[in-house]
């Protein structure tokens, strides 16, 4: 396994673990079995680190939403919303620890939406390409002409990641079952 890959797969489960502010490093490198300069000869800081852990170790909700448009027209669309939001659920589940420590310190919140601004990233984007994805099936003519594309997104995502949130406290219903119970409330 590649060295980058190795340090990857520590900094996931540390920071899943301690969190963004709780962990250092330091600390993920020697998790990873490596220096901290080789460390830093992969990754920028921390921040870049988390990024990277986010978008190439969390479930694989990055790469469908850059992937969904391409969707449109294939299997059903309920179908595909309830796996994106399977997906979505574990995704925010999973980065919740660090998720809370970004926003538990205003430089590090800083850090990371210059990071995401400079990559053109944003947790906007999950919106943005779910929308994309509507309206290229609603151009298809399968989902209703006056549906309301901005609202579908931001309540199947926000459901996603209030499930997600409440999981920390109690135990709920499996993802899937959730995903597609949150579709089938869709007005599509």
């Amino acid at each position: 396994m590649a060295t980058r890959d190795v340090i990857l797969d520590a900094a996931a489960s540390v920071l899943r673990t301690r969190g963004l502010a709780n962990s250092t490093t330091k600390e993920i490198a020697r998790a990873a079995g490596y220096s901290e300069a080789t460390l830093y000869k992969h990754f920028r800081d921390k921040i870049d680190l988390m990024v990277a852990v986010l978008h190439e170790r969390g479930p694989q909700f990055i790469p469908m939403l850059q992937t969904l448009s391409e969707r449109a027209g294939t299997g059903a669309v309920r179908d595909t919303l309830t796996e994106l939001a399977a997906v979505a659920i574990g995704f925010y589940r999973d980065g919740f620890p660090m998720f809370a420590s970004i926003f538990s310190d205003p430089a590090i919140l800083n850090a990371h939406r210059d990071q995401l601004r400079a990559q053109n990233l944003g947790p906007h984007r999950a919106n943005d390409s779910l929308v994309d994805y509507l309206r290229a099936e609603q151009r298809l003519g399968r989902i209703t002409p006056d549906a309301d594309l901005e609202a579908i997104a931001g309540l199947l995502l926000g459901a996603c990641f209030q499930l997600a949130f409440i999981g920390h406290f109690s135990q709920r219903r499996a993802d899937l079952e959730s995903a597609a119970a949150f579709v089938a409330q869709l007005r599509l």
